[in-house]
This record gives C-alpha cells, structure tokens and sequence, in this order.
C-alpha cells in the first residue's frame, strides 16, 4: 500500500476485488480554471499519481495491469486457504483496511479523524464496507463465477444511482446496456424447472449486493470529488474496517444463523499470511505503474482481464465447470461493463 496521498484536482477510481480489497486509486491532474469534477471509472488497488497527459500504450504498462489483475483474480484462493486455516475471510478484510486506515491516519489524523464526523463521508464508508463485507465473503464461500460475475452487474445500480443521486438523465443507450446485464444475469442464475431466475445462495446474494455496494460507492466517489482526497481514502478504509468487524462480530455472537468463528490463525499460516501482504503490494505497485501511463480507457478494458483470470484459476484451482450457458450469460455481463467503461471516456 502507497501511503503517499496525491493532492489537488483527483480523479478518483474505486474497484472490488476477489476475495481481497476494495482498492482506491487516487488519480492526480493539474487544476485548471473552470476545470470538471472527479469521475470514477475502473481501476484498482492504490494511490496513484496520474499525468495530465498519459503516454501511449506501452507493452510493459499493459504487462503491469496484466499483473495486477492477475493478482486479484486468483486472490480468492489464498483467501479461502486463510479461511481454512482459521482466518475468515470477514476478519481478514478488516485487518488488512485497518493497517490501511492506520496509514492514512498516520499522515494526516485531522482529515482522517474528520471523515468520520462527516454524514457525506459515513454514507461513502458505508457503502464502501458494504461492498467489501459482502463481495469477499461471497467468493469466499460460494462459485467464484457467479458471485464475480452478479457482482459486474454494477452498471445497472451505477445508472441508477446516477439518476437518483445526481440527476443524470435515462438515456435509451442506458437502458439498452441495463436489458444486456439483466439478459446475462437471467442466463447465469437459470435453473431448468426453478420458475424465476434469482440468486440461489447465500454467495449469491452477497455478490449480487457487493456489486450494489460498488455502484453507490462510485456514484458517491463522483458526487464528493471536490473533498481533499485523504478524507475519502480514510472514509473507504474506515468502512473497510468497520463494516466487515460489525457483521463478523455480529455472526460470531449468532446473530442471522451463521457462525463466523473468532479469529484463530494457526501459526504455520503467517508466513502465507505475509506473503499475500507481499503479493497485495506488488499488485498496487503495478498498477501504479500500468495505470499512470496509459490511458483510462485502455485501463478499464485492461482490467476487465481479472474476469478471465477468476474464472480460470476457478476451473483450474477450485475445480468448478464452466458451461456455455455461463460463457455465454458473462459475455453479455462483461460487455455491458466494457460498453459502460468505453463510452465513459
């Protein structure tokens, strides 16, 4: 984790992980008279200072976010080990955001402390624990595939939002997009003989709200672009910490009928433990590096990479089958999600 906070005009760009992190990058340019508001696209993991005129493609920077979201994508696997081996994924969220948060405290305390008295500030931290809580326990627990992809159904709640929250306009071209994901979604969850396609499990749910979460998160990211950008990162870190603590703690007293047991990781597991802190740091550090030196399109259509990656080492580590109803359901999703990237920029 970078804990160096750029300053001035920010691009803000927030995005969820496998069974990790929601990850803020903070996007640097130079204010300029009369100059727009933040916007939020996709993008992962850290601070990043971004040129206000970002060099073409290049091989070694598509190669850094190749890595990067190779990193997240296969993420759920360490994770589930942890989970195995006495961490679950819940109190493995909230100790990585709190060494986050405890960063960003440490280098500014007043903004830090001050988000959290902030009503804006705390909406964003709650939609921001929200969307770790839910999204990293559900491909903890449940198909990777699935949960990844009902959690990519976020363009639908981001136009939504979008409306209610900042008075975007229902454009036909958005509505179409919303029909595409709803068409992948209703093929993904489709059972022959189940009436309506709905989430079928807990892990559904949970990635079908993560990716809620997500969308609501970004549209606050946009709507509070003009507050110093340590008093977003602290909000999102401290929900980071604070949502998945608060419903952990919650289910290890028995509260909603599913345990969460206390944290009890065996001491043979803290040298894996470290090495995905090592792993995490690389995957930030690549992006830093891919991300400021190409453009925010050629970034997001980077990114949706991750997607792959998921799937595949799901096939391959988790054993889990791929059909083509489910090739064909996350096509449609993760065109609506490249459509909605694409035509942001």
């Amino acid at each position: 984790m970078n804990p160096t906070i750029p300053t001035g005009l920010l691009r803000c760009n927030i995005r969820a992980v496998q069974d990790g992190l929601i990850a803020v990058s903070v996007r640097l340019r130079r204010p300029r008279a009369g100059g727009r508001a933040a916007q939020v696209g996709y993008a992962r993991a850290s601070m990043i200072s971004h040129a206000s005129h970002p060099a073409p493609p290049s091989g070694r920077a598509i190669s850094a976010l190749l890595l990067n979201a190779f990193i997240w994508g296969v993420s759920w696997w360490p994770f589930r080990w942890l989970n195995e081996h006495g961490l679950h994924s819940l109190w493995a969220t909230a100790a990585i955001y709190l060494l986050a948060w405890l960063l960003v405290l440490a280098r500014s305390p007043g903004l830090a402390l001050g988000a959290l008295a902030n009503p804006a500030l705390l909406a964003l931290a709650a939609a921001a624990g929200v969307t770790n809580a839910c999204f990293n326990w559900g491909v903890a627990t449940g198909d990777v595939v699935r949960v990844v992809l009902l959690f990519y159904l976020m363009p639908i709640w981001s136009i939504l939002f979008g409306r209610v929250l900042l008075g975007e306009p229902l454009r036909a071209r958005s509505i179409g997009l919303v029909l595409l994901a709803v068409t992948g979604a209703v093929i993904v969850l489709w059972r022959p003989g189940t009436g309506l396609p709905l989430p079928e499990s807990r892990a559904d749910w949970l990635g079908l709200i993560g990716g809620v979460g997500f969308a609501l998160t970004n549209i606050l990211l946009r709507k509070y672009s003009g507050r110093p950008a340590t008093a977003l990162a602290s909000a999102m870190f401290a929900g980071g910490t604070i949502m998945p603590t608060t419903v952990a703690l919650a289910m290890a007293s028995g509260i909603g009928g599913t345990a969460v047991p206390w944290p009890a990781l065996a001491s043979a597991a803290y040298g894996p433990l470290a090495l995905v802190a090592v792993a995490f740091v690389a995957a930030n550090l690549a992006l830093q590096y891919g991300a400021a030196r190409l453009p925010a399109r050629v970034t997001a259509v980077v990114m949706l990479s991750e997607v792959v990656f998921a799937a595949g080492s799901a096939v391959w580590l988790g054993g889990q089958m791929l059909t083509m109803q489910l090739v064909l359901g996350a096509a449609l999703i993760i065109g609506t999600s490249l459509i909605s990237a694409l035509q942001r920029h």
